[in-house]
């Protein structure tokens, strides 16, 4: 069997749209936040902004090579962003700093909830029902298939998903994540002190992602659940 054979172009697209919105939604929220807090760097980059344009331009392979490839191997997507900062201005205010890190994943949660609330609000109001089984791009259905909206509960269910996965990994507190900016920048002087030594050794990055992906194996199942439970009333 091919590799394009179980394609689904309109899944794909689903997704897409999903991880396009979740990853701009992410840096525009650190780079409103920096601009907030007096760094103009990432807003006169464009990063500011809600257009997807200007982050793809920025990480290419992230937000287009990446996902599409995960996707077609995994069935789900993945990939990356990010907003240019003055490390200068970091140092010099680290409490601004560790809130511009905490704007992300808070953005990305804060979506997660709004989607759980769309899924939650159509399945009382009788427009949604259970799947059989859920995943992770269907978490419920439409009542009525042939529906034109049906395609919006695949949708909500990946936004809903991906954005609570997106925000609970990128909190884990190992460079290059955001939980390290933000412990440095929030947890006092010495926790700023020890995390800058972690984030200036060689490959501190890569050994980082790696503890933070095993972690991870620990909690995306009850992410998963929790957002089931959330979203859909008597699961």
């Amino acid at each position: 069997m091919g590799l394009f054979d179980q394609l689904d172009p309109a899944l794909m697209a689903l997704w897409y749209a999903a991880f396009l919105l979740s990853t701009t939604v992410h840096e525009a929220a650190h780079a409103v936040a920096a601009l907030r807090g007096g760094d103009r760097t990432a807003y006169e980059a464009g990063q500011a902004s809600l257009n997807p344009l200007p982050h793809m331009a920025r990480e290419p392979f992230g937000m287009v090579v990446m996902p599409i490839l995960s996707f077609l191997f995994a069935g789900w997507m993945i990939g990356w962003a990010s907003a240019p900062y003055d490390p200068y201005w970091a140092e010099r205010h680290p409490r601004r700093a560790g809130l511009m890190a905490l704007a992300g994943p808070l953005a990305n949660l804060a979506l997660s909830g709004l989607a759980i609330a769309a899924i939650y609000g159509l399945v009382v109001s009788g427009w949604g029902t259970f799947p059989q089984v859920s995943s992770l791009s269907q978490l419920f259905q439409s009542a009525d298939p042939a529906s034109p909206l049906a395609p919006l509960a695949s949708f909500l269910s990946i936004l809903a998903v991906l954005n609570a996965l997106l925000g609970v990994f990128n909190l884990i507190p190992v460079p290059p994540l955001d939980g390290a900016s933000v412990v440095a920048g929030l947890g006092g002087q010495g926790a700023a002190r020890v995390m800058g030594s972690i984030q200036r050794m060689p490959a501190a990055g890569i050994l980082g992602l790696l503890v933070a992906w095993r972690v991870f194996n620990y909690l995306a199942g009850p992410i998963f659940e929790a957002v089931l439970h959330l979203a859909l009333p008597g699961v």
